[in-house]
Order: structure tokens, then C-alpha cells, then sequence
């Protein structure tokens, strides 16, 4: 195995999110917020032996959930724990944090991001500590510091300022070139770093001891997909991990886990059906905002939230395949 060298900095903040008390009072009310100190843990299940999972609402941001919108877990070894995603803010971070202090006494010793969107990673100021080391995909440090005025501004913009205080962008410690071993103590993780798929900084997780995958939003379920990278590179991707055995897989959005490779078919018989569509689009001379009305759209009654991301995802295919 190849083990990426040190990004060569400390987390980092990039820019902390404003307070505001007085609108803060009207949208979030009592929700809890990354300034108290006992939050309440976050529900959790034990999807394998030592491997929890927190599974998010199939919603967007709201006060009401703090941001945490996409799934995240963490995985207990013999002398440490490793976090895998943390959630889209400081308060949702401390909340999973607390679920994890409730059930060991052993120290985080690691925080894996799969991939760059703020529902994954907003929460990673809550874990920030001596002993902690950060670690993303080689893509995630430049892609991060690039979006994170306009992700902060939106966080604070959708849960509140003051569900949203003390959020920060957490860059990482070190990164994943190819593939990395990391060890809890008789508990190896295998990172892998993937090409531009979902995203262009992909990264995922197999607990050796469980066989338990934690595909971040390489897998969607229930959740429509959402398309920040390229279709048929995600396409030729999920084709290239069904070939790989798991007892079971963690999916960004969904149920806390479910069987491989079967998981794996709602995402790409979506993301075949929306390449198709924009495919057929171009021939026609139709235009991206033709594309982006009626790309998918026979998808839309097997997916929650489908206009909320179809339109954009759409219109980022149709960018792609346009002169291919």
C-alpha cells in the first residue's frame, strides 16, 4: 500500500461564521448549539461490531437538523477511534461527538472526510484537539479552501448564526494520494482516494475487520444523487467497486447501511437514465436549460428530494457530454 506523506499544516480555519443573537432567536429557538457544553448525543447504530453509524433525515439544512444531513460513523479499534464525516456544523459535530463519548472512553485519534460537501465536513471544528489527525482525499485541501467563504456564508444562511457559531473549515492534516492503511489497534482502515466521480475528491473506508465500506456520497439512497463531478466517471466507478466484495456498505445518504453490490443499483440506473437524457438532448441541438427541465425526470418519483438537485445535476452533465 501507497501512504500519502503530511499535508504539511495543522487544521487550519478558514473563516469563522458570524453570530447574530437576535435572528438567531427567531429561526433556531432552542435547538442546541456548538457553544453548550452537554449536547445531546446524536441517535447511533452499531451496524457491525465497533462500527456506528449516525443516519441522517433524508432533508436539506435546516436549524431544525443543524446541518446534519448527510450520514456519518465512527469505528472503535483496541486504542482508538477513527471518525468518518462529522456533519454540517460545529453543533452537529459536538453532538455526534458526545454519541461517540458515550459509548468509549478511548481517544479520536483520526478524522476521515470522504469527500469536500459541507454536509460532511462542516462539523470537523468540534473534533479538533491535540491527538487528532485530519485526513481527505489529495483534492480535498485546494477544493476546501476554494468554497469555504460560500459554504460558511450558506450555513449560517440555512441553520442560523447561532446554530451555525463556531463552524470553521477544517483543512486536513494529511491526504490520500492512492491508498493508506491506518491502524485503531487491531483494527486496520484501508483510504482510498478515487478519480473525479461524485465529486472530485472521493475518498473511502473499509473496515478490514467488518468488511463494512463507507462509500460517503460515491452511494446514494432514497436521496436522489447529487452531481458536483462527472456522471460517467461515477458511472465507470461504481462498475469498477461492485467487482470488490463487502459485507456491507455505509452510504452517504440513506439507510445506515445496506448489501453490496445490490446498493449500488438505484445510483447508476439514475445516473444512466440522466446521461441518457442530456445525450439525447444534444443531438437534438436542445440547450442546457431544455436539459436541465427534462434530464431524469422518469427518475423523479423513486427519489426524495429530486428538485431540489436533478435541475443542477442536469445542467453539470450537460456541461460534460456537450462536445464529447
Amino acid at each position: 500500500m501507497e501512504r500519502s506523506g503530511a499535508h504539511g499544516c495543522k487544521p487550519q480555519t478558514v473563516q469563522r461564521v458570524a453570530a447574530g443573537a437576535a435572528l438567531a432567536a427567531l429561526l433556531v429557538g432552542a435547538i442546541p448549539t456548538a457553544a453548550q457544553a452537554q449536547p445531546e448525543p446524536f441517535a447511533v447504530s452499531e451496524v457491525a461490531p465497533g462500527v456506528f453509524v449516525h443516519q441522517a433525515p433524508y432533508a436539506l439544512a435546516l436549524p431544525k437538523n443543524l446541518g446534519f444531513v448527510g450520514n456519518a460513523g465512527f469505528v472503535v479499534g483496541k486504542d482508538a477511534v477513527a471518525v468518518i464525516d462529522t456533519g454540517g456544523s460545529k453543533a452537529a459535530g459536538e453532538a455526534l461527538k458526545a454519541a461517540i463519548q458515550a459509548r468509549t472512553a478511548l481517544p479520536i485519534r483520526y478524522v476521515i472526510n470522504t469527500h469536500m460537501h459541507p454536509d460532511h465536513v462542516l462539523g470537523d471544528a468540534a473534533f479538533v484537539g491535540p491527538g487528532v489527525t485530519f485526513i481527505g482525499h489529495h483534492n480535498l485541501p485546494e477544493a476546501l479552501s476554494a468554497r469555504a467563504s460560500s459554504y460558511l456564508s450558506a450555513t449560517e444562511r440555512l441553520i442560523g448564526p447561532e446554530a451555525a457559531e463556531g463552524t470553521q473549515v477544517i483543512l486536513p492534516d494529511e491526504t490520500v494520494d492512492k491508498v493508506r492503511s491506518i491502524d485503531l489497534g487491531e483494527r486496520p482502515l484501508r483510504l482510498e482516494a478515487w478519480p473525479t466521480a461524485h465529486t472530485a475528491t472521493d475518498l473511502t473506508v473499509f473496515d478490514e475487520k467488518t468488511s463494512t465500506w463507507f462509500l460517503g456520497d460515491l452511494l446514494f439512497l432514497g436521496h436522489v444523487p447529487a452531481l458536483d463531478g462527472k456522471a460517467l466517471g461515477w458511472i465507470a466507478l461504481l462498475e469498477e467497486m461492485k467487482r470488490r466484495p463487502a459485507a456491507r456498505v455505509v452510504p452517504g445518504h440513506g439507510p445506515a447501511s445496506a448489501p453490496w453490490p445490490d446498493a449500488a443499483a438505484p445510483t447508476e440506473r439514475y445516473l444512466k437514465r440522466l446521461v441518457a437524457d442530456v445525450r439525447a438532448t444534444v443531438k437534438a441541438g436542445g440547450t442546457m436549460a431544455e436539459a436541465a427541465r427534462a434530464a431524469g425526470r422518469e427518475e423523479a418519483p423513486d427519489w426524495k428530494l429530486f428538485d431540489d438537485f436533478n435541475a443542477r445535476n442536469a445542467t453539470s452533465a450537460y456541461h460534460e457530454l456537450e462536445w464529447e
